[in-house]
């Protein structure tokens, strides 16, 4: 039962208790009784206030078994009815399993300290809780009836506790039940508990009694000693301070002669007593009049006196309570004192400011031609000398009531001291004021402004609240912004800077950009660091995920900031914000960030250039996953490298370079050549180690590539020729700014333009050489000084181009001696490097320089090349990269005779010495992939066929075959067929044989008829001429062509041509005598059969030809062969199914058919019975219902 509730029963206890009661009146009183206006139980002096005779006699209780409601006794001062005690209450609630009510009467008892031992020894046993045959163990000599188990009533105390899904009609509910009572005891504990720790805390600070406390506060030289809780308190704000300014030592030694008190604890000096601020906190307001604060403790519900029985109300003399009374108002007298004091010295220094100020106020009025303004401030900052400066943001602006008159000087006076920012020598300290007070108005304007006043005499306080009226606010953020209008520049920029965070989130995303110059420009000129701290932060933070436009904008607005504040404040200010936004979770976040650390480059420090951010950009480039992120890295950091002047960074350059390039995105890649590795040339050339360290480190690398265990990795050789690739025009440059003739650079007189095949297309800007230079003219004028140096007067005295000639080339011609000429990659990217390098060097060079040394290692004659071990320079890469590389620069009419000089006797010395023709292979692959020099390879190919020596013209016949597959199929008909059916009447077998592969090829590319008819015709003459019965090498090739071709050729090359000679093949094998000659073609008839068995064959061609050719092919392989045996069993059981499985398809496929017209006709018929259909939706239901 609530405290504070009625009590139903209005009785005494037993006459046990009642001498309890009398005996330990003064131990059950709560220790709190003896604080001031607070009471913690129902025998608190409020409640012993309260006299016996307001119990009610007219309250009622319900009748518990034959105890009438009359029975409850009415207290009364001059005595008492008969009463029923306490203990037959109880006894009747236990005889009756009233448990709840019982327990929470218990409880009741338990607070008001008047327990009853029969509740007490029943709730103390565990057993009265449990399980009984019957009735409970305390009750079976009351007669409890049938039924024993206690069963849950709804109680209001415990209604928390319920848990209303166990309520069920059937099993026990004794374990909820015993739940409950436990979750009411355990709440009942908590409170308690709660109740014990603030009397505690309350006993401990009273232990000095009133009387004495009154003593100190009267006289105060005696000092008060301290107490306990405050001794333990202060310890604790001392040992505090003393870890907090790092005096640990101290701080030990203080804990060690405090060994009674845990420091690391605030509880342990008080329970329920808030933490006061630190030492340092207090002394500084320690001057100032801080407001009480009232002592708040933690109260208990307490019984009202009303409503407990009348013996029960036995009250403290009243003497005592009129003593306590009298203690607690002479505290609040001696507090009252010490207030009015302070508000009294205020009143004497606010006095002789009124005074100061309406002296002031006079002077202005006196003054009020000349300029008000300068008057007061004057008359002000004479008080206070450090005041002179004006302030960033004085805000001067006056009530708008105005003055009315002199006679009004004081009430103005009051209303600038109450204001923030009256004027210039005005604190910050604020008064509050009403809200038309706080609207203000600049003064500080050209002439003084006057305002008509009404002839009235109005008292100031009617004027003021009859403004009051008008529907002002400035007690908002917004208000207070609003009533005052900015006097200068500086006081633009605060106001800017207090509205700007709050306007930007109310703004569309789309619509953001247009506050960057906003925020920039009060950032860039805000007096605050803080404010600009934020108004930058909103910068980077403005736009969510910012377009390329967008990022521009806060780029374009960053560098103007950078340009405006200079290096320190872009290191103080920008960088941090570009560190915190480093991880973004949105790439177009740290995209930003990566622009921004290359716009910024040129306004940073330069050992933060070199250091922070070199260091973000390496940590964006290893870590970011973003492609886009990367390749603005990769930019910036080629800008970096163009201001950075830190020579030691060179390594860390170059393994960025080196990890820009391994980068798996194309982009980033690109961005590399295009931006990073021309900015890294242009540093190394400042620093005088592009020939020395940059390009030597690269060809060293690719040596060690050449020189691998595991194979060549062409990625990789890829990424370093690309990288000397794009520096060799800062490269060529270098030798330009330190020839001989630099100084004799003069842009005088008329300067002959460049041709604009001079140089090879750039990547980018940074690529072009007149960019390097510096002008196109320049650029101009040096080539012409070039040229004629090369050609008349020699390299003699320049170093950096006797350095390519004699250190650089030869390391590079023998690092292509060395690379597989069989890898067309390996080939095309030397290929591209020569080609790029010459042109870069000009024709001269390329003819003087680079040609002979390549003619030097080229030695055409058949001694250069070792037929048996095949290792003689012409079979290397050597050939096709000097032909394809540097003999295709300069295509005028004499640079196409040397390529094809060059070609022919290549071919000619290879096919004399039989020697591999790999190198010539790759050479008109190279070639061959530019349609420029079809024409020309065709001429070196007629010239084989012509030509007197059968190998060579077997070697143009083989030779075909590469070129047919890029030719356009005109120059096939008009060049090479003619040129193949001449050599395929060449007296030489040899010859004609070698013309099979190349006609194979024309009939897997070409589409005209006419050719393919006479291709085919030259095939079928191969086949079915009597002379080429018994040439075994010519079926061999005829085979193997026809298995490489006939899975691509026309469908009806295959069927009539190829399958239907592939099975006489295999017929004529089964007959051929000599083992090694019927095992050869045995193994070319299976490879081709392998590969047409994936093609789509008819069944009359299966049938006919393809089953009957591998059976033909199986009786040879099971003499020869047997693993190919098994493969070829398998291989015509499957195709035997696919017969089989047509038949059956076909079997099938014509009832399904049938089967189908029969299906769309009864979905016809239901169609239309369904549209015949007009009933409802609810008889349309029917058709669907089962007959019964």
């Amino acid at each position: 039962m609530a405290a504070g509730n009625v009590n139903p029963f209005n009785v005494s206890d037993s006459e046990e208790e009642a001498e309890q009661r009398q005996d330990g009146a003064n131990a059950e009183r709560s220790p709190s009784d003896e604080a001031p206006g607070h009471s913690l139980g129902p025998f608190s002096p409020s409640a012993y206030s309260e006299p016996a005779a307001s119990l009610s006699s007219n309250r009622t209780s319900p009748s518990v078994d034959g105890i009438p409601a009359s029975a409850a006794a009415v207290a009364g001062i001059g005595g008492a009815e008969t009463r029923v005690s306490l203990d037959a209450i109880a006894a009747q609630l236990l005889r009756d399993q009233y448990i709840l009510t019982a327990l929470e009467m218990h409880t009741e008892l338990l607070e008001a300290g008047r327990e009853l031992p029969r509740l007490r020894d029943y709730f103390s046993n565990p057993g009265n809780f449990e399980r009984q045959s019957g009735t409970p163990p305390a009750c079976k000599d009351q007669g409890v009836g049938p039924g024993g188990p206690l069963h849950r009533a709804g109680s209001i105390s415990t209604l928390d506790s319920l848990d209303f899904a166990r309520y069920s009609d059937d099993g026990n509910r004794e374990s909820d039940e015993r739940v409950a009572v436990l979750e009411f005891e355990l709440r009942k504990a908590k409170e308690n508990i709660q109740a014990l720790r603030a009397n505690l805390t309350q006993a401990a600070e009273c232990e000095i009694p009133s009387q004495e406390r009154k003593n100190y506060k009267s006289s105060p030289e005696i000092q008060e000693p301290i107490r306990p809780l405050e001794k333990r308190a202060l310890n604790f704000l001392v040992n505090e301070y003393l870890l907090k300014i790092e005096y640990k030592l101290t701080a030990i030694t203080f804990s060690d002669e405090n060994d009674d008190q845990d420091f690391e604890l605030w509880d342990d000096v008080g329970l329920n007593i808030p933490k006061p601020p630190g030492l340092l906190q207090l002394y500084r307001n320690s001057g100032n009049s801080l407001p009480l604060h009232r002592d708040t403790v933690d109260v208990a519900v307490g019984v009202d006196p009303r409503d407990l029985p009348g013996d029960c109300c036995i009250q403290e003399p009243v003497q005592q309570t009129d003593i306590i009374q009298r203690q607690q108002q002479q505290e609040v007298v001696q507090e009252l004192e010490y207030q009015i004091s302070l508000l009294n010295s205020e009143k004497q220094s606010l006095a002789e400011q009124i005074k100061k100020l309406q002296s002031d106020i006079q002077a202005l009025q006196w003054n009020v031609s000349s300029d008000p303004t300068a008057t007061v401030k004057s008359a002000q900052c004479k008080e206070d000398p450090q005041l002179d400066k004006t302030p960033l943001d004085n805000g001067q602006y006056l009530d708008i009531r105005g003055v009315t008159d002199a006679d009004d000087t004081l009430t103005t006076t009051k209303t600038l001291t109450s204001t923030t920012t009256t004027t210039d020598c005005t604190d910050g300290t604020t008064t509050a004021t009403p809200p038309h007070n706080k609207l203000k108005f600049n003064t500080q304007v050209k002439g003084s402004v006057q305002f008509d006043q009404p002839n009235r005499k109005l008292p100031p306080a009617f004027h003021q609240a009859l403004l009051s009226f008008c529907r002002m606010s400035a007690d908002s953020r917004l208000g207070s912004e609003v009533s005052r209008i900015a006097d200068g520049e500086q006081s633009v920029l605060l106001m800017l800077g207090r509205c700007l965070p709050h306007i930007v989130p109310n703004v569309l995303l789309a619509k953001r950009e247009e506050l960057i110059p906003l925020i920039l420009c009060t950032a860039c000129l805000h007096p605050e660091p803080k404010e600009r701290d934020q108004l930058l932060h909103i910068l980077f933070n403005l736009i969510k995920r910012p377009d390329d436009e967008q990022r521009q904008m806060i780029l374009t607005g960053c560098v103007a900031f950078a340009r405006h504040v200079g290096p320190t404040r872009v290191e103080a200010e920008l960088l941090p914000q570009c560190w915190e936004q480093i991880n973004h979770k949105y790439p177009e976040r740290r995209l930003l960030v990566a622009e921004a650390c290359g716009a910024l480059a040129p306004y940073l420090p330069k050992e933060i250039r070199s250091s922070l951010v070199l260091s973000m950009l390496q940590q964006m480039l290893a870590e970011d996953k973003a492609d886009m992120v990367r390749e603005a890295v990769v930019k910036s950091l080629g800008v970096i490298m163009g201001y950075i002047d830190d020579s030691d960074k060179y390594s860390q350059g170059f393994e960025l370079m080196l990890l820009s390039l391994g980068d798996p995105s194309e982009r980033v890649v690109s961005a590399t050549h295009q931006v990073f590795i021309p900015a890294f040339a242009a540093w190394c050339t400042e620093l005088g180690n592009l020939q020395s360290q940059l390009i030597p480190s690269l060809l060293t690398r690719i040596e060690k590539l050449l020189k691998g265990e595991y194979g060549l990795d062409e990625h990789k050789l890829h990424m370093y020729l690309s990288a000397l690739q794009s520096i060799i025009p800062s490269l060529f440059a270098m030798l330009l700014q330190n020839a001989p003739f630099t100084s004799r650079a003069k842009l005088q007189g008329d300067i002959p333009p460049i041709e604009v095949t001079r140089f090879p297309r750039p990547a980018s800007p940074l690529q072009d050489v007149a960019t390097i230079v510096g002008s196109r003219e320049q650029l101009a004028v040096l080539l012409q000084l070039y040229d004629h140096q090369l050609q008349h007067e020699g390299t003699t005295g320049w170093d950096s181009l006797l350095w390519v000639v004699n250190q650089f080339l030869p390391q590079i011609i023998e690092i292509v001696g060395r690379i597989n000429v069989t890898s067309s990659t390996c080939v095309h990217e030397f290929s591209r490097f020569f080609w790029r390098f010459c042109r870069s060097f000009g024709k001269i060079f390329t003819n003087t320089k680079v040609k002979p040394q390549f003619q030097e290692i080229l030695r055409l004659s058949e001694e250069n090349v070792d037929a048996t071990a095949g290792n003689g320079i012409l079979t290397k890469a050597t050939v096709p990269i000097y032909a394809t590389g540097v003999l295709t620069c300069y295509n005028q009419d004499e640079d196409r005779k040397l390529l094809v000089g060059f070609l022919e006797d290549v071919m000619t010395t290879l096919s004399l010495s039989h020697a591999p023709l790999d190198s010539l292979k790759a050479s008109f692959v190279e070639l061959g992939a530019n349609p420029a020099y079809h024409e020309l390879l065709l001429t070196v190919l007629w010239y084989g066929v012509v030509h007197t020596s059968a190998l060579v013209r077997c070697t143009a016949a083989r030779m075909f075959e590469l070129l047919v597959k890029g030719v356009n199929e005109t120059l096939v008909a008009q060049r090479v067929v003619p040129a193949l059916i001449t050599l395929s009447s060449d007296p030489e077998i040899s010859v004609r044989i070698s013309t099979i592969p190349a006609f194979g090829t024309i009939m897997e590319t070409v589409t005209q008829k006419e050719l393919l008819e006479r291709v085919k015709m030259q095939l079928a003459s191969f086949l079915e001429d009597p002379q080429y019965q018994d040439q075994h090498s010519l079926h061999m090739e005829i085979i193997k062509t026809f298995g490489r071709v006939g899975p691509n050729a026309e469908p009806r090359f295959r069927d009539e041509f190829v399958l239907p000679h592939l099975h006489k093949l295999a017929l004529c094998n089964n007959q051929q005598t000599v083992e090694s000659k019927r095992i050869d073609i045995a193994t070319q008839l299976f490879e081709a059969y392998s590969a047409l068995s994936c093609c789509f064959i008819s069944e009359e061609l299966m049938v006919n030809h393809f089953l009957p050719g591998l059976r033909c092919l199986r009786a040879d392989m099971e003499q020869l062969s047997p693993e190919h045996e098994v493969i070829l069993s398998s291989m015509i059981k499957e195709c035997e199914i696919k017969v089989e499985n047509k038949g059956i398809g076909e079997a099938q496929g014509s009832i399904s058919i049938a089967a189908s017209l029969v299906g769309e006709d009864a979905k016809t018929k239901f169609l239309s019975k369904m549209g015949q259909l007009t009933t409802s939706g609810a008889m349309l239901a029917n058709v669907f219902q089962r007959k019964k």
